[in-house]
Formats: C-alpha cells, structure tokens, sequence
C-alpha cells in the first residue's frame, strides 16, 4: 500500500491523497518506487481543476518523478536503476507521478544524472528541463556569452527561475520581469544582473519597440511575449515555452519581416529521446548546486494540493519538491 494524490470526476471534481495498491496502477513495463515529485504549473493546473488536463479519470497527478526501478520487463531497465520521468502525458492520460509507486514504460524514463540525488532531480523537474531546452533551443539560434542582455520572463516561477541561473552561469548578462518587487535580491542571488516590473511587458504595447534583447525566455505568453518579441534586437530569438498570461498571440508579424526575430517554440511532454538526455547532461554540468537549493522547497505529499492553490495564486518562489513518502 502507497498514498497517492487522486483526482477524480464522479461526476464533481475531487481531489485527495490517499492510500491505494498496486491494482490501482496503469499497465506499463516499468515500476518505480517514487521518492520525489514535484508541482509544476501544469500539475496545479490539474490539482486546482483550473483546465482540462487530466483527459482519463480516475487520475493520479504529477508529471514528474524520481525513484527506483523495482520491476521491469523491459530491457533498458532493471531494479535498482535510478531513472527520472519528465512528460510524455503522466499525470494527464496515464497516472503520474504524486504517490509512493508509479508504473511506467521504460522508453519514457532517463538515467538520473550521478550528479543529483532523487531530490535535486525533482527540484529542476519539467520547469528545469524545460528552460535548459530553451537555452538549447537559443544556442542553437546562435546565442553566445557576451551578446548582449538576455531576457527572463516570470522569472521567481520554476522556468524562469532556473533560466536566470542557467544564462548567468553561462555568462550572460540576464535580467529578470517579475510582478514580485519583493523577490529582486533572490532573483540577483540566482544570478540576475538587473530586475524589472513585470508591467512593462504586460500591456498591449506598439508592434515594434525599442531594440534590446539579445534573447528572451518567456513562459508567460500573451501581450508579455508579444512586447517581447517587439523589443529583440535584429536577428535575435524569443524561445516561448509557457503560457501563465495566456494563450493568445495578440500581436503582428512586424519583429519577424523587419528585425528577423525568430521565435522558437519549446516542447517538453513529448520532445525526444535526445533532446531530453542532451538538457539533463548539460544541466547536470551547467546548473550550480547551490543555486539550485536557493530555489527549492521540500513539502510532504499532504500539502501538495494546498501547494498546487498557491502556485495559481502566484504566491509560490521557485521549485516545490514533493516527498511522496513519509
């Protein structure tokens, strides 16, 4: 016996933990002693009942997970393995992640990293990877230290927080919108060289602006990647990867016709094989350990639903790691 974090509609929404057995898990050929999880914006999303997530029902939340391999009957995976899951619709049409066992199939697990334990792993979770495949997806653009300032929208969020750390360890000149005045010495301590209002990027704004970002990072969407996208300099990128404004793209083609601002769209549930080991080789070499602490914090699964209303309330900093057991 395990708890879990169900979600159910029968026909109301319900969410709770509680304890179930392996009967309740999904096929698959791999099964995981979970010991972290964690709460992305797409899991609060789910736990809150805010959007249409979860697509089969009963659900066990989370997304994300790191543990142990206790039963396998694929070939890439046998007990004792320490393995990471990071998407691949967990959490949405298969049971996740937010519980004491999880199966899985072997083909959507990675080898965590000898670098991180099972807890650091789930403190970078989806948000961390995700912004180490922007900093790819930018890379491979053509960002290089030195090009100038580099943008990080909602930057105390798990994206944006690990993004700031990432650029600037990487020596870029980043700085840091946040809606969070009170956040900008945590923001610097992460690596940010300079903090502003999240309001200067948030209104409707002219079609092209003043040139200044080298590149931008935004998991915000709507008017904030918009103005964005209007303030990059000649040949610059935007990598987009979230939506916490909304999904609307209320602006015109004018950055792209005029200035060449490419704007690159970043997958994390369903990115490859490569992609994925590729953001978790380099975070595992670029992410600095401590800074990565600076932005995590542990919780039991009992408070993961009280965790999940907080983070849609924008009052949740950093990286919320969930211990599943007790």
């Amino acid at each position: 016996m395990f708890n879990a974090l169900v979600l159910e509609k029968n026909p109301e929404f319900g969410a709770g933990v509680r304890e179930v057995d392996d009967t309740f898990l999904p096929e698959g050929d791999v099964t995981v002693d979970v010991a972290y999880s964690t709460i992305n914006y797409k899991d609060a999303l789910a736990i809150t009942n805010r959007s249409p997530v979860v697509r089969s029902w009963p659900m066990v939340a989370g997304i994300d997970g790191s543990g142990t391999v206790v039963e396998s009957s694929s070939p890439k995976w046998k007990a004792g393995d320490q393995v990471v899951l990071n998407g691949f619709g967990v959490g949405e049409t298969h049971k996740g992640c937010l519980a004491g066992r999880a199966r899985l199939k072997g083909d959507w697990l990675i080898r965590r990293p000898s670098r991180f334990s099972a807890r650091e792993a789930m403190a970078i979770g989806t948000a961390g990877y995700t912004a180490m495949l922007c900093v790819l997806a930018l890379e491979r653009h053509g960002l290089r230290p030195d090009g100038g300032e580099v943008l990080v929208t909602g930057a105390t969020g798990g994206v944006g927080s690990t993004a700031v750390a990432l650029l600037s360890a990487l020596g870029h000149k980043v700085v840091a919108a946040t809606g969070k005045a009170g956040e900008a010495d945590y923001l610097k301590s992460l690596g940010a060289a300079a903090v502003i209002d999240r309001a200067e990027l948030a209104a409707p704004g002219k079609p092209l602006q003043k040139e200044r970002w080298t590149a931008v990072v935004d998991s915000v969407g709507s008017h904030t990647l918009v103005n964005a996208l209007a303030q990059t300099r000649y040949g610059g990128a935007v990598a987009a990867c979230g939506l916490a404004q909304g999904a609307d793209l209320p602006g015109t083609v004018m950055p792209f016709i005029l200035r060449g601002v490419a704007l690159l769209g970043v997958d994390s549930v369903m990115a490859p094989m490569g992609w994925r080991e590729l953001a978790w080789s380099r975070l595992a070499r670029d992410l600095d350990p401590a800074r990565l602490a600076a932005m995590t914090t542990e919780i039991p699964l009992s408070g993961a639903i009280d965790a999940a209303g907080r983070l849609m309330a924008g009052a949740v900093r950093g990286r919320i790691v969930v211990r599943t057991r007790e």
